[in-house]
């Protein structure tokens, strides 16, 4: 059983939540300033040499995804896994916390302290997050069960709202209904409370509830043993194909792809994800967990990364845990890391696909990884400034050729810490002190072209910090 924190919401009236504070902050900055400083201008030497990225996240932000880790409220205070999250990843979810018998114990009673812990972490790092799960048929509290159908509505929509609006504007995608179809040849809908009381507009109301909750964020279905084509995927392909030609609002579809030899990576999996990306919707591999171990788990691993680049629409990848030892399959070894935090062959394989290791490309070609004529540079500006901290912008300018993707270091004087992170993919050194910047949507630039970043500090408005030399490629 999990020891759950006992802290009340802040209403702001009848049945509403206040949106986290850190949603509200560069708003609330932005009101307060009192002074526009602009700062003398640090221009950074060009960096004449290309590198490929060194991390997950590093290496898939270049490919345009995120990749990110399940994580557990309780190893945060491990440093060795802390040190690795905040190294190698850039999206969190959090394994059990935000599910409904962690969030709301009691009918109307919600406590977000663990969550809360999990949310912090990630965005004080720079990270996203995404939202796991509001509606599924496990790990309800007692109360749900015993609902008649009306009462069960109501309750479904309000626990749907309230979290949402709890995380409002900071939770990049939520996994809204999770696992509501049956294994099996049928491709019938799982038998839960929801199914067997609401009937299957349950699936509907709830999209349509958290779309009005946060219109901001992607509205998922997750679910597993759909990651070839099969009774089941079908199933769940059908029900988006009506939602898209109906107008309900959903956004994305999440695949668990938690594999092992008695069941691999299927040879369609790529051709799967595809049909469901030419329906109009994002596709992510959301609890990716393969048993095995040495080269056989590696391939396996690239394979699954490999897919999800050859479809634009897959737009991350999550693995279901940081180290061996933590999984829910820890006798599979399932992971990237073992128990010591050793990387296995399956990250250099992973790492690989992403094109994070030195000489891939073709270095005749502007802008590849090993040409020198991928240069840039950067310079530093403070935007606002407020007692206590501002928000400073980066300028990325390209050299003479054109380039695909860029990075900055910027170092942090304690006790200065970043808070937030626009227009870029940040990771951070084992200090905390040092954040790598990468580009995200924009870093493909013609020779000449400019592009920036921006982020809110807290903790003191001096000194400004120091942007090291822009890493192109």
């Amino acid at each position: 059983m999990r020891m759950i924190g006992k802290r009340k919401r802040t209403r702001t009236g009848a049945g509403g939540a206040a949106p986290r504070e850190r949603g509200r902050l560069r708003a609330v900055l932005s009101a307060a300033t009192t002074a526009l400083l602009t700062a003398t201008a640090l221009a950074a030497l060009p960096q004449t040499t290309a590198h490929a990225a060194d991390t997950l996240g590093a290496a898939a932000t270049e490919k345009g995804r995120y990749f990110g880790a399940a994580v557990a409220a309780n190893h945060l205070g491990e440093t060795q896994y802390a040190a690795t999250l905040d190294r190698e990843f850039t999206s969190v979810t959090a394994e059990n916390e935000m599910k409904w018998d962690a969030l709301e114990p009691s009918r109307g009673s919600f406590t977000f302290t663990r969550a809360d812990q999990i949310f912090d972490h990630a965005r004080s790092r720079g990270m996203d997050v995404r939202g796991h799960t509001l509606v599924w048929h496990s790990q309800l509290p007692g109360w749900v069960s015993g609902l008649g159908a009306s009462d069960l509505r109501s309750a479904m929509n309000h626990h749907i709202t309230e979290v949402m609006t709890h995380y409002k504007g900071e939770i990049h995608s939520w996994d809204v209904v999770n696992e509501a179809f049956q294994d099996g040849g049928s491709g019938a809908r799982r038998s839960s409370p929801f199914q067997d009381r609401l009937g299957d507009g349950f699936i509907e109301e709830a999209f349509r509830t958290a779309r009005a909750a946060d219109p901001a964020a992607k509205l998922c279905y997750n679910d597993y043993n759909t990651d070839g084509v099969n009774a089941k995927s079908n199933a769940v392909y059908a029900m988006v194909r009506d939602f898209k030609s109906r107008g309900v609002p959903i956004d994305c579809v999440g695949f668990q792809s938690h594999f092992n030899p008695n069941s691999p990576v299927p040879s369609d999996y790529r051709a799967n994800l595809q049909r469901f990306a030419d329906l109009g919707v994002d596709v992510q591999i959301t609890e990716l967990d393969i048993e095995g171990s040495g080269q056989a788990q590696a391939t396996d691993y690239g394979n699954v990364v490999r897919a999800c680049l050859a479809v634009t629409r897959c737009t991350g990848i999550t693995v279901w845990g940081i180290p061996d030892k933590y999984s829910w399959r820890s006798s599979g070894t399932p992971l990237l890391f073992d128990d010591n935090y050793d990387k296995k062959p399956a990250y250099d394989a992973v790492l690989n696909a992403l094109g994070g290791t030195p000489g891939n490309g073709d270095p005749g070609d502007p802008g590849d990884p090993g040409d020198p004529d991928a240069a840039c540079t950067a310079t530093y500006t403070t935007a606002e400034q407020w007692s206590g901290g501002y928000n400073g912008k980066v300028t990325i300018t390209a050299g003479s050729a054109p380039i695909r993707s860029w990075s900055v270091d910027v170092t942090m004087t304690p006790p200065q810490k970043v808070v937030s992170v626009w227009n870029g993919s940040p990771t951070w050194d084992g200090s905390g002190t040092v954040m790598t910047v990468r580009s995200s949507w924009n870093g493909s630039l013609a020779a000449g072209a400019s592009t920036s970043f921006g982020f809110t500090v807290n903790g003191g408005d001096t000194p400004s910090p120091q942007v090291g030399a822009c890493t192109a490629s």
